[in-house]
């Protein structure tokens, strides 16, 4: 029996990066990419490298190039710890694993450290994979906090549960994770949104700003921690933020969006320094009256346009920078 899986990548739509500091945010996945899982039986248990992967490099110029698109790490180390998160999962639950060997591979076309959480789509295939394999059900709230798992405690890797909720539900979702729900059952509490509410959106992302998140999150973690009252205050607007958004979209007044997307780019723009590559990014957007925030944590932002004359405008403008421009399929699985 061969088993395929896949995740896609995430897009946040707005009141990122309040999520890890008990937020609210809303975010959906996008089928333009994915991150695919092979995994069947076999009689010693393989997990099988892909090409970011390599170790072998013709020169010292192509292993830098490749550290500087790809960074350090390929999906190896992801799917090592996918699984043992998965098998402590299981431990703690009582639920016992026969045992059977696998060999588990995966293929990535998500465009890579840009904010379009790549790594937890690869994480969260990995493990829907393992659930068909072993026959587990994981609740989608407890999916998304095993991949998160794998990758603040088994890999120490600074993030929140945003992006591993929407890769769980796989359809667009306003997530409120206020403390009182944290503390009581260890997740936020998730409204799913019909993807027939949103306007006509647009993703943009170049290849030449590929950097980690985990750089901004440890910085923008030290500070929430020291209680800094810029970043409280921050975070609290975005929250904000968010409710206004799902107003917006539940009582179809999609004109105010642009507004408020635009501000939750200008509230992080105050706050954290930011590439003047990224900025321009999002100006260029902008200059053609298209709205433009971060997907994530830079080199990708997500925006409204008006019509599809100002798409084929901002397209033109972008690409002329060499920077992409697509328009995201969501995903609406109910």
């Amino acid at each position: 029996m061969i088993i395929q899986t896949k995740s896609y990548p995430r897009a946040a739509v707005i009141g990122n990066p309040s999520d890890g500091y008990f937020g609210k945010t809303i975010a959906f996945v996008f089928s333009n990419f994915s991150a695919d899982i092979t995994l069947f039986q076999t009689p010693e248990l393989e997990i099988q490298p892909e090409k970011l992967d390599l170790t072998s490099f013709d020169s010292i110029e192509e292993l830098v190039m490749d550290v500087n698109l790809h960074g350090y790490y390929g999906g190896m180390r992801l799917l090592k710890a996918t699984v043992k998160v998965f098998y402590d999962y299981c431990k703690e639950c009582n639920i016992k694993l026969d045992h059977r060997n696998f060999t588990i591979r995966y293929q990535s076309s998500i465009p890579h450290r840009l904010g379009l959480a790549g790594s937890s789509a690869i994480i969260t295939a990995g493990m829907k994979a393992l659930m068909s394999f072993y026959g587990v059900a994981i609740p989608k709230p407890l999916l998304a906090n095993q991949v998160l798992k794998v990758e603040t405690q088994e890999l120490k890797i600074s993030a929140g549960l945003q992006d591993r909720v929407a890769q769980a539900f796989e359809t667009p979702v306003f997530m409120d994770f206020n403390k009182k729900y944290m503390d009581k059952q260890g997740f936020g509490k998730y409204s799913i949104l019909d993807a027939g509410l949103f306007p006509p959106m647009y993703i943009a992302y170049r290849a030449d700003q590929s950097s980690g998140s985990e750089v901004v999150h440890n910085d923008l973690r030290a500070r929430y921690d020291y209680k800094e009252p810029d970043v409280l205050k921050a975070m609290k607007e975005w929250a904000d933020l968010s409710e206004q958004v799902k107003e917006c979209l539940n009582t179809g007044e999609k004109c105010k969006l642009k507004a408020l997307l635009n501000r939750n780019f200008d509230l992080r723009k105050s706050l954290i320094k930011i590439s003047k590559e990224n900025i321009d990014m999002v100006e260029t957007a902008r200059s053609v009256g298209a709205s433009a925030k971060f997907t994530g944590s830079g080199g990708a932002v997500i925006g409204t346009y008006e019509n599809d004359a100002m798409y084929t405008t901002l397209k033109k403008e972008m690409n002329k920078k060499g920077i992409e421009v697509i328009k995201p399929v969501i995903v609406n699985h109910k």
